[in-house]
């Protein structure tokens, strides 16, 4: 049997680390190229700590699709980053290609969890960060 046609598992706590970052959040591959026969494919999960958030970026090519575990999201986009959707445990999210935009933790007390897919690949353009006092009801820590 050839090596393409056996299914490859990741077990928990042996995803792959090395994945690209944005800020705050951070991001843990179980499947893509990185450590798996994947070649369209990216995906993994992410959190960010209470309060924290992304560095505004966007992922080249790649269309995502993200559904929250745990917590409360919200996504900046738009012009200076002044439109956003709110996302909470159950929600699904489509982000298009080369979209600029960042995920903040609405809570300063609750971890953030995210699973997410990418296709070709996991892309992460860091872009010049903005002040969080310019981000519509954004909080630190």
């Amino acid at each position: 049997m050839a090596s393409n046609t056996r299914i490859v598992v990741t077990r928990s706590g042996g995803e792959h680390t090395g994945t690209s970052q944005s800020g705050g959040l951070a991001l843990v591959t179980g499947v893509g190229p990185q450590h798996t026969p994947a070649t369209k494919l990216w995906f993994g999960k992410a959190s960010n700590k209470p309060g924290f958030r992304s560095l505004p970026h966007h992922h080249g090519e790649a269309e995502t699709g993200a559904y929250v575990l745990s917590g409360r999201a919200r996504i900046y986009f738009g012009e200076d980053y002044q439109e956003f959707v709110d996302l909470s445990e159950g929600d699904f999210m489509f982000v298009p290609p080369f979209l600029p935009h960042l995920e903040a933790n609405m809570s300063t007390t609750d971890e953030l969890w995210w699973i997410a897919c990418r296709s070709p690949e996991n892309i992460v353009v860091n872009l010049a960060d903005v002040a969080d006092a310019s981000l519509p009801g954004y909080r630190r820590v």
